[in-house]
């Protein structure tokens, strides 16, 4: 039992510094091209934002917004994919533990 319990709490600590890392870890997503950028954390927090300068259209500030949006929609999956990758064999091995949530 004392193994087990072992074990779990190293499985939690390998968690932890899992989420670190990808709390860390910046991932890019773009739209139009690459007329706009985003950068998120492997976690999803927006980080920066690079738009180029064609991309600005006073006449047309609706196709910029919508830009905008796709872009950071694309780093946001990227990460998602990422905390699939880093996380997916870890929280898989614990097996749904109560208490643990990510």
């Amino acid at each position: 039992m004392q193994q087990l319990l072992q074990q779990a709490q190293k499985m939690q600590q390998d968690l932890a510094e899992a989420q670190q890392e990808l709390a860390e870890t910046p991932v890019e997503g773009s739209a139009g091209g690459g007329l706009v950028k985003a950068t998120v954390t492997g976690a999803g927090e927006l980080q920066g934002l690079v738009i180029a300068p064609e991309a600005v259209d006073p006449e047309d500030p609706e196709t910029l917004a919508d830009l905008v949006l796709a872009a950071v929609r694309d780093a946001n999956a990227a990460a998602q994919r990422l905390q699939e990758e880093k996380l997916g064999p870890l929280a898989q091995g614990l097996g749904g533990m109560p208490g643990l949530s990510f």
